[in-house]
């Protein structure tokens, strides 16, 4: 086996619910090979799953079965799988939600987490997955990465952020309803979403990302007519973050910011709440994008879209964000393991 493969970050796949399009999607993406060069990708999850996939793909893969990803070899060509034996795809119906099927996700996610925790994956990249069936079958979260946080006895903050064409979408809250959302924009949490802006996309290799902080009100407020946010609140603290050393500027109204983020003005926009960003960002090409979890010590991608389910199992499903999600996870888990690295000389 060549050196410059051991030098490269491993990034556990999880082929995600199975009654959607992710395990035709990794199936694929194993058998086009375009990420041997990229990561040392090791599946987590059934063998029948992934079997299922090869036959939805129309693929075929030489797998190996491991017992954890420490026992993984890379050759030219094979699989390693460490096969759970825990999901029977053909007990689910195809392209619909179902609480077992979730249930049996939310496991496959907690193992693949295990093997991080014990530093035998660098990273991992999920295929779709289905909130809603999730929490049905007993993971009581409003969505994965606040299960992946809890698994990971995380304390403090994190977020989900979104990768779009090499712009990073961030917000200051996230999956609750806009009531509660306004109460929980302060000057911390503002402060947190533009630090962790800045922090992931240093990891991701953008020297001094620029940051645009939206505003709140409709027209930044009008000079204090609808809303002093802006003027008492918001302001004020992305100057504090910006006198901190952060290429961060704004509040700058929601409706044109993204605008001028995508003509290349800044790396990122931190919106202040889950639509703000999400339907700039979607319209811009949300099959193509790939979400993050940003803040926790694991790194987690898996793409922006969801389980697909009107066009499960014919073949059709395109791989595109998948593999941009593998590639993310890669860069990032490259940066942890170089900083590993740096840290062990240190000591």
């Amino acid at each position: 086996m060549d050196t410059s493969q051991d030098a490269l970050p491993i990034v556990a796949l999880v082929p995600g619910d199975c009654t959607g399009i992710g395990p035709e999607q990794t199936a694929r993406i194993l058998a086009d090979g375009n990420l041997a060069n990229v990561a040392r990708l090791v599946v987590v999850g059934d063998a029948r799953v992934l079997e299922m996939g090869m036959a939805h793909a129309a693929v075929k893969l030489k797998v190996e079965h491991v017992t954890s990803p420490a026992k993984a070899f890379w050759h030219h060509g094979v699989v390693p799988l460490v096969d759970l034996g825990n999901a029977d795809p053909s007990l689910f119906p195809l392209g619909k939600s179902n609480a077992d099927s979730g249930r049996l996700t939310g496991e496959t996610l907690s193992r693949a987490i295990d093997f991080a925790k014990a530093g035998e994956v660098d990273a991992i990249t999920f295929a779709p997955l289905n909130k809603r069936a999730m929490f049905d079958g007993g993971w009581k979260f409003p969505d994965e990465h606040k299960m992946f946080a809890s698994l990971l006895g995380h304390q403090g903050y994190f977020s989900e952020m979104n990768v779009l064409d090499g712009q990073w979408m961030s917000r200051v809250t996230g999956h609750q309803s806009l009531r509660e959302a306004l109460d929980c924009i302060t000057p911390e949490s503002i402060t947190d979403a533009i630090e962790l802006a800045d922090r992931m996309m240093r990891k991701s290799g953008i020297e001094r990302p620029r940051i645009a902080v939206a505003a709140l009100n409709p027209h930044a407020g009008e000079g204090g007519l609808f809303g002093r946010d802006e003027i008492e609140m918001i302001r004020p603290t992305v100057e504090a973050a910006a006198k901190r050393g952060i290429a961060c500027s704004g509040p700058y109204p929601a409706d044109t910011v993204y605008i001028r983020a995508f003509a290349g003005e800044f790396d990122s926009v931190v919106a202040m709440y889950h639509d703000q960003g999400q339907i700039a960002t979607k319209l811009r090409g949300f099959n193509r994008g790939v979400t993050v979890t940003a803040g926790l010590d694991t790194v987690f991608t898996t793409p922006s879209h969801g389980t697909a389910f009107d066009i499960v199992g014919k073949g059709m499903a395109k791989t595109g964000a998948l593999e941009s999600a593998v590639r993310l996870a890669a860069q990032l888990a490259n940066v942890k393991t170089r900083t590993r690295e740096i840290t062990h000389a240190h000591h």
